[in-house]
């Protein structure tokens, strides 16, 4: 702890953002540059607190006092050494990671937590900057090959750490471009493709190969995939979406999600928009939302990553409706300190302009006489708590109709794709259609290892780092009888 009177002295203060009406004009970053100085004053308010619960909320065990003292010290080149101990990708996870380990700050309980996440963006900013992050190939290869099946952020945590390793590492990617939902899912406002780039740039110096454009399964067989590698690792995400079967959902105008995100993604990047990874058209050919009404089915990031491309697409009106009742403003009582906390979150999506409804229930889509979309039917709910299970009930006289001409369903993911290579190789799969596995090795073939959402079911981007290191470390042991890969750190918690 670099002062220990910091969090007496100095507020939490985060990153200005540029003014709502200007920047949904562009798809530029939101937050304004913050200094170096402003950093090390954030980084003061980290305290002595015995006991540190971030370490326990993060999931990739980030080491936070540590690196805190180091900025706090202004020792930038320490600050990214430790930082990058645990996390391959902070330029990623300082940028669009909820920050659980905020949840659980020891100085949270009473004030304002520690601005870890803005904290880690900083750091791994003036990391790049000043130099400090090189590329390090390997000085001794193990003559082991092995071969990552998906690029977003669990297929390249591992590719890096089993490239650290020594093993040579193909990563095959069926889109056009490297970076799963880091470059096809999340918007460009969040994330900036070219902190994608620079960090591939790294990568491909150490010598990880990247090949794109090769749906495995198909352009390659997963016989020929186990007989050319030693060691596959899938880590292809979870993609089946969750459907939405009520009346009208055949009609135009009615899409996931996921497909309207990457249609945008593919335009900044000036990319074929309306094609499939195979670069085939898609059924549902270009989708805006210009001077449309547009809904989005769901709650979370990735409905609100749909309002603010909406807005920013110029929609004639913007509306997110959520089934569950609207979670408080502060900390839920059953969500205490340092679990997360069910609360009420207002993204900078939000903020640009949205009419947020809860408790509300889907029952239709409405067309017109061509099979377009041009209303929505829903009615609102009450729920109440039954033998500790929440259940809702339609509220009588609610039913009503909204001008929607565009539908987004972002009500998440089930589980991988099944049909094509995971069938191919013969994985067996647990109750919730995702991979089962034993310590990230498959049950039913030792050389297939899998990672991330495809493992795990969807979640978070820091979520799929972890995964996608700690199933290299298993890999490397698999393939060597031991490994000098970082295990994640263990808190004082998980000791105990």
């Amino acid at each position: 702890m670099g002062k220990p009177t910091g969090f007496l002295e100095f507020t939490r203060e985060l990153p200005k953002k540029r003014d709502p009406q200007e920047r949904i004009h562009d798809y530029n970053e939101i937050e304004v540059p913050f200094s170096a100085d402003d950093s090390q004053r954030q980084a003061a308010r980290c305290m002595d607190c015995g006991t540190p619960f971030c370490h326990s909320g993060c999931p990739l065990g980030n080491i936070i006092p540590e690196f805190n003292d180091a900025v706090y010290e202004q020792n930038w080149g320490y600050a990214y050494e430790i930082l990058a101990t645990t996390n391959n990708f902070p330029e990623f996870t300082g940028r669009i990671c909820p920050a659980p380990c905020e949840a659980s700050c020891v100085l949270g309980i009473n004030k304002p937590p520690v601005a870890i996440e803005f904290i880690e963006k900083s750091i791994a900013e003036i990391a790049f900057e000043r130099g400090f992050v090189m590329p390090k190939p390997p000085t001794i290869r193990t003559g082991k090959t092995i071969a990552v099946v998906g690029s977003g952020p669990a297929g390249l945590a591992a590719a890096a750490q089993l490239n650290r390793a020594g093993h040579t590492v193909t990563v095959f990617e069926r889109a056009d471009q490297i970076g799963g939902l880091l470059r096809y899912g999340i918007p460009d406002f969040k994330l900036e493709k070219w902190t994608i780039d620079r960090r591939l740039a790294v990568m491909e110096a150490e010598g990880v190969t990247f090949k794109t454009g090769i749906d495995v399964g198909v352009a390659i067989k997963a016989d020929d995939l186990l007989a050319d590698f030693d060691l596959v690792m899938l880590t292809g995400g979870s993609t089946v979406p969750r459907d939405l079967p009520i009346p009208g959902r055949d009609l135009t105008g009615v899409y996931p999600a996921m497909e309207f995100l990457s249609q945008q993604n593919k335009r900044m990047a000036n990319r074929p928009v309306a094609v499939d990874h195979q670069g085939q058209p898609y059924g549902n050919g270009e989708l805006l939302a210009t001077d449309r009404h547009v809904v989005v089915i769901g709650g979370g990031d990735t409905g609100s990553d749909c309002v603010g491309t909406s807005n920013r697409q110029g929609a004639a009106s913007v509306t997110q409706i959520e089934l569950m009742p609207m979670p408080p403003t502060d900390r839920a009582a059953n969500t205490p300190w340092p679990n997360w906390p069910m609360m009420l979150r207002t993204s900078t999506s939000h903020e640009e302009g949205c009419d947020r409804q809860w408790s509300v229930n889907t029952k239709a889509f409405i067309g017109d006489e061509n099979g377009n979309l041009k209303a929505l039917r829903m009615v609102d709910l009450t729920w109440e708590s039954k033998d500790g299970r929440m259940q809702m009930t339609e509220l009588p006289g609610s039913e009503r109709d909204i001008p929607c001409e565009l539908a987004l369903l972002a009500a998440g993911f089930l589980h991988p794709q099944h049909n094509g290579l995971l069938t191919d190789l013969g994985l067996e799969l647990d109750e919730r259609g995702n991979v089962r596995t034993t310590n990230y090795q498959s049950a039913t073939n030792p050389n297939v290892f899998v990672a991330g959402d495809m493992r795990r079911g969807q979640s978070l981007v820091v979520w799929a780092i972890s995964e996608g290191r700690e199933a290299a470390r298993a890999a490397d042991c698999h393939l060597m009888g031991e490994t000098l890969l970082e295990a994640k750190a263990v808190s004082m918690l998980d000791v105990a």
